[in-house]
């Protein structure tokens, strides 16, 4: 089964203080969206289209497109690569952007910007995010399965597995019956406590108690290419909200997801896995995660390079 894997790699890292998506932070100074496509290459997808800011197209390259492009798939053709950009001339003309307006305008308009690229199954995934070899196999496996209009698959992930102990975190919390997603509330400020429990502090310095194994999205989605038509009525509607100053408010996929199922138009089965997420909102995250992927490296889930 042909199958893209969408990198979502336009972020700015405001939080992490600076790119992370290009920090390289495996032993060999590999960045971490190198994890995800050898994971995903090696669980049989067939193409890798890099969403970026027109600027970090020659860094990209020179990064991994190059290398990736020379990859064989699993069914022994040659990885296709594609690279879509995220920048305000995607952006319909009825809206004047501010120029004061640096911020891109978020993850649901990320994917749509790749709608040229794409044409067969695919995932989205961010790029500063380690998601765990296991986890690529399971949706994989999903996307075959998706061939009505309205359904979609997303890996979970435990919440208490995926929160900084320097600093709160947004994470899409999802209500699950049956293993289908009922509903997913963007949650801003959830903080882990000194006595280990997790709470969210956005409107309650005490916080309201979240249980740890609490599923959680971390933008890993599996779409048809039917998704595209239901990106753009969202985007756009969400910029006919939006007042003439805004600078910072996003278009985010989470929302998107969560309005089609109430309206009844998707269905999204949550898929679960054995791998481990880890990822860096905060720079004093760095450490952690490089020596866990030092550790990966070490036990043979991946060669002593990524980049051999």
């Amino acid at each position: 089964m042909k199958a893209a894997l969408v990198i979502m790699a336009a972020g700015m890292g405001s939080r992490y203080g600076g790119s992370k998506q290009v920090d390289g932070i495996g032993p060999n100074g590999e960045i971490l969206m190198e994890y995800s496509i050898y994971d995903a290459i090696r669980a049989g997808f067939t193409k890798v289209v890099f969403i970026i800011k027109p600027e970090m197209r020659a860094q990209m390259e020179s990064l991994c497109g190059k290398r990736v492009a020379g990859m064989t798939a699993a069914d022994g053709s040659p990885v296709e690569v594609c690279y879509a950009y995220q920048d305000f001339s995607s952006v319909p003309a009825f809206y004047h952007v501010p120029a004061e307006r640096t911020k891109p305008f978020g993850t649901a308009h990320a994917v749509l910007c790749a709608r040229d690229c794409v044409s067969e199954p695919f995932i989205v995934i961010n790029a500063d995010d380690y998601y765990g070899a296991d986890a690529f196999r399971v949706i994989y496996g999903a996307l075959g399965a998706l061939k009505a209009e309205g359904k979609a698959a997303m890996v979970g992930y435990r919440l208490d597995k995926t929160v900084s102990e320097h600093g709160s975190v947004t994470r899409g919390v999802c209500h699950v019956t049956d293993g289908m997603l009922d509903r997913i509330v963007e949650t801003f400020k959830l903080t882990v406590f000194p006595d280990g429990t997790i709470r969210d502090v956005d409107k309650n310095p005490a916080g309201e108690l979240y249980a740890p194994d609490t599923p959680v999205s971390m933008n890993f989605w599996g779409f048809t290419p039917w998704i595209f038509t239901r990106l753009e009525e969202y985007f756009t509607a969400f910029l006919r909200s939006l007042p003439a100053d805004e600078l910072k408010k996003e278009c985010l996929l989470p929302g998107m997801v969560g309005e089609l199922i109430e309206k009844g138009a998707l269905r999204v089965r949550v898929l679960h896995s054995d791998a481990k997420w880890f990822g860096m909102t905060y720079h004093e995250d760095r450490a952690a995660v490089a020596a866990a992927l030092r550790a990966l490296h070490e036990a043979g889930v991946y060669p002593p390079t990524l980049r051999g």
